[in-house]
């Protein structure tokens, strides 16, 4: 374990710090937006701003790196994603915010790329899945841990916003000071909707609902605390706890997908999802149960997300995951930009708590849509299927690629694996005849 983290730890370090910051922002959005008296149609724009620029950015950022290479695309987004985030004190207009937003976004989703292709290309195809899976683990750390971060500052002042500042400019240092030689970084041009959903249509109906599950939680969540009236630290919890959620279902959803149907997993999930959502809508301000509705709704998307990859890799050649890791992101961008405005005006028209039955109808949306597909479908047997393996939501199209790449390496080891296993028992039985013989 020492061998496979001695080369990529200043590259999970750096990227726990850039979380640290970027977590602290998303949840400030939420609580100092209340304070400024902005309205939940008003957040919910600011919310969308930053996955516009993410898409963005999935897209032009490796045609900058290939201009001007690697280290000046990641040194000069880095500074101009610090820099916005101490801007948004400076000018507490919701106009301004999403305009941040959106830059914020967009180097975002270029630290991500340029991040991710050297974390691939330091990782051998031995240890890739510890890799990827340490990265995925890195993020998730970072967004918690930067819920707690929170609590030491007040959202009324611009102390906690240069905070996630800092914690972004010194990110840097210990990926640009040991960063091994420059990757080359090849994006596939992604494949087009049609083609995408002609693969695998619950592949893409499911990322493109989930996309807007995902940034409803992640950018919403802090809204729906601050208008339903929960203090700064039970806000920072309930982000906190729709992460943490992840880190302990990740495993064992992950388990069943290898060895059952997946959709029948993805149906599971989603009604677990629903379900939670609908303890949070019923709670009557306990916090257990609005911690635990927070828990399980986060604890099923990130694991569903990865499902939805492996499930499309599983209908796909080794040739065409490329163009399909960037048609996938791309239509969990779409959704992650709708997500926030459909949530956004149903709290503004029928309250704060409008924001559970937005998420549970979309789980809902997963659920009968999945049952609709086992219908269209014969099942493919669990041996012939890739192999699951844990993707963050906000990854780029390399870390996508990446791992639908490893799961089918891994998956075709697995069954040379079990075939010469299988044939020893054979060799074994015939020896004895073969003796007996002579």
């Amino acid at each position: 374990m020492t061998k496979v983290f001695s080369g990529v730890w200043p590259l999970l370090l750096g990227i726990v710090l850039i979380m640290l910051g970027n977590g602290m922002h998303f949840t400030l959005i939420g609580l100092r937006g209340g304070i400024e008296g902005f309205s939940a149609a008003e957040l919910a724009i600011v919310t969308s701003g930053y996955f516009v620029g993410f898409l963005s950015g999935a897209r032009f950022s490796p045609l900058l790196i290939r201009r001007v290479g690697h280290v000046r695309v990641f040194a000069a987004l880095g500074s101009f994603m610090s820099a916005g985030l101490i801007a948004f004190p400076l000018i507490t207009e919701p106009w301004a915010w999403t305009l941040l937003r959106i830059l914020i976004g967009f180097c975002m989703s270029g630290i991500y790329v340029t991040a991710e292709s050297w974390l691939n290309d330091a990782a051998t195809n031995e240890n890739r899945g510890k890799v990827l899976s340490a990265y995925m683990i890195a993020q998730t750390l970072g967004i918690i841990g930067a819920q707690g971060l929170l609590t030491l500052g007040d959202a009324a002042t611009s102390v906690l916003f240069i905070g996630a500042s800092i914690l972004v400019s010194i990110s840097f240092a210990p990926i640009l000071l040991s960063v091994n030689p420059v990757p080359n970084v090849e994006v596939a041009r992604p494949m087009s909707l049609r083609d995408l959903f002609a693969s695998s249509p619950l592949g893409t109906v499911g990322i493109f609902l989930l996309g807007s599950v995902y940034a409803t939680q992640s950018g919403m969540g802090a809204v729906f605390g601050s208008q339903i009236g929960l203090s700064a630290t039970h806000i920072a919890l309930f982000v906190a706890m729709l992460f943490a959620g992840a880190l302990f279902l990740q495993y064992p959803i992950g388990w069943l997908s290898d060895r059952i149907d997946r959709r029948k997993v993805i149906l599971g999930a989603a009604l677990l999802g629903a379900v939670s959502c609908f303890l949070g809508w019923m709670n009557d301000g306990g916090m257990g149960f609005l911690m635990l509705a927070a828990f399980l709704t986060g604890g099923v998307t990130t694991p569903l997300y990865s499902l939805f990859l492996a499930y499309t890799n599983d209908s796909l050649s080794a040739e065409e995951m490329p163009a399909a890791s960037g048609g996938l992101v791309f239509t969990f961008g779409l959704g992650a930009i709708i997500g926030p405005l459909v949530t956004g005006w149903a709290m503004e028209t029928f309250g704060p708590y409008a924001f559970w039955p937005v998420l549970g109808i979309t789980f809902l949306l997963i659920v009968f849509y999945a049952a609709y597909r086992i219908t269209q479908r014969a099942h493919l047997p669990t041996d012939t299927t890739e192999s699951y393996l844990s993707v963050i939501p906000t990854a780029s199209p390399i870390a996508v690629e990446a791992a639908g790449v490893w799961a089918a390496e891994h998956a075709e080891q697995e069954r040379e694996a079990a075939e010469s296993e299988s044939a020893e028992p054979e060799q074994d039985t015939l020896l004895p005849s073969d003796s007996s013989r002579s």
